[in-house]
């Protein structure tokens, strides 16, 4: 699949400058990896993703496929309103983007209302482990209030 050789690791805070732009850590680039074009992805009301194109790609082809096998040997022939909404889903969920000099991101438009952060306002970048998370500081906070309790039962399951 081509993994990142390390997890990706870290809590960088920035500041969203007026064109909607922001500087990544180098520590989060280099665990990222170098990519002609990576991809941003919508993940949740407040964040986004920013992954490594060519893992992206991997990952996504690997799971289309095996969706087109089910529905081509008849399989998900009762789930036809599943499939639309996945083919919604995938329509608007992700885009390609370059990163400029620096290492610095662009917002497009479209993931700019979904990520609900003005220009010179600050965000929270966090290393997802295989991906760079661009967090809306509320959201963030709300989703490790639920998350942090279950933190060591986690980190106990996957180190077995």
């Amino acid at each position: 699949m081509g993994y990142p050789d390390a997890l990706i690791l870290g809590e960088f805070q920035r500041t969203l400058d007026q064109r909607y732009r922001l500087a990544l850590p180098a520590e989060l680039l280099t665990c990222l990896g170098k990519a002609e074009t990576y991809i941003l992805a919508k993940e949740r009301l407040g964040c986004l993703s920013l992954w490594n194109g060519d893992q992206w790609a991997n990952a996504l082809q690997g799971g289309l496929s095996i969706i087109e096998q089910k529905w081509k040997a008849g399989k998900l022939q009762g789930r036809i309103s599943q499939l639309q909404l996945l083919g919604r889903l995938l329509s608007t969920r992700h885009r390609p983007v370059q990163l400029g000099d620096r290492g610095r991101l662009v917002i497009p438009e479209g993931f700019r209302e979904f990520l609900g952060v003005e220009p010179g306002a600050e965000v929270l970048l966090i290393g997802a482990g295989l991906c760079v998370e661009i967090w809306k500081p509320a959201a963030w906070l709300q989703y490790l209030a639920r998350r942090m309790p279950k933190f060591r039962r986690l980190f106990d399951r996957l180190s077995e």
